[in-house]
């Protein structure tokens, strides 16, 4: 009876064994060796299950350039961060990389988060312009959802921190829709407003932007290049690569800025007729020494009588 008993229990363990390919360690207690079709198998599923997990990000406008331009409330938002996606535009504008870090490590007390470094793509220039961007948007895009699923893990808080207010002439939030309306990843964000480059220039020239009972507008220097609104108002002109001013009213009044609230800072002001060359020279040397510019200005037309 002793012999029989010892034989069933013998069965039984061999039986609850699962088949050898499945088991988990052999013998001697190392893991075993998977095929490439079996790490492929895992690294989707555990995309899969990444995918299906809620991410919590965090846009926080970091101002114009100057880290004391950082907000109270953005100080607070870098401490709640985890992970900072930080982009690599370069060698050219390495500047901007390094400030970033320097916010980081001027603000965030302790040592508790990351940084992960990745490449922007270069936007294609020679052909319709609408066209360009929606591709080049369409590629970070897919960089962003890769970093979201990859680089966060459960509990944790993503961060992407924008130059000036990241409601004015930034995509990272419409990236981030983007991302959330195609449906593979759930996101939540919230948005840290920041000093934006409009409001640091005019501080520096000491100049209000609108006038008494007029509405002033922003645009790009491409619709620039279009003819002044007709509404009167004051004009705030980014991201014009083109000198559009040149073409202007010489009665206009600019006030121009360049690395705005940063060691470089560049300004000129007066009519356009007088100072125009000014600017336009200006810019090309600090773009040849630097490799890069960050530049805006305002725009305003006589003042009326009784004004």
């Amino acid at each position: 009876m002793a012999k029989s008993r010892r034989t069933r229990r013998f069965r039984r363990f061999w039986i609850s064994l699962p088949a050898r390919s499945q088991r988990p360690a052999r013998i001697d207690g190392t893991p075993p060796t998977l095929t490439r079709p079996a790490k492929d198998a895992e690294k989707a599923r555990r995309i899969d299950r990444g995918r299906r997990m809620k991410r919590n990000l965090m846009v926080i406008g970091i101002g114009a350039g100057n880290p004391e331009y950082v907000t109270v409330q953005a100080v607070k938002a870098l401490n709640k961060v985890s992970v900072f996606f930080i982009p690599n535009k370069g060698q050219d504008k390495a500047d901007l990389h390094h400030l970033r870090r320097e916010i980081c490590d001027r603000y965030i007390e302790g040592s508790n988060y990351r940084l992960v470094d990745f490449d922007i793509p270069e936007r294609a220039k020679d052909g319709v312009y609408a066209t360009d961007v929606a591709a080049w948007r369409a590629e970070v895009r897919a960089i962003y959802e890769r970093l979201i699923v990859e680089e966060l893990g459960a509990g944790e808080i993503g961060g992407f921190l924008i130059w000036g207010d990241p409601s004015l002439y930034d995509g990272t939030m419409g990236i981030l829709d983007a991302i959330t309306a195609a449906g593979q990843v759930e996101l939540e964000y919230e948005v840290i407003p920041g000093i934006s480059s409009v409001s640091a220039l005019a501080a520096r020239h000491k100049v209000a932007l609108n006038r008494i009972g007029k509405s002033f507008t922003v645009m790009s220097g491409r619709q620039l290049s279009q003819g002044m609104p007709d509404d009167g108002g004051n004009v705030v002109v980014m991201l014009d690569s083109r000198d559009a001013f040149r073409d202007l009213d010489g009665d206009l009044e600019i006030y121009w800025g360049g690395y705005v609230g940063t060691e470089d800072e560049l300004l000129v002001s007066g009519k356009l007729r007088d100072v125009a060359e000014d600017v336009a020279r200006t810019r090309k040397d600090a773009r040849a020494r630097k490799g890069w510019l960050m530049d805006t200005y305002l725009l305003s037309r006589p003042s009326d009588d009784g004004e």
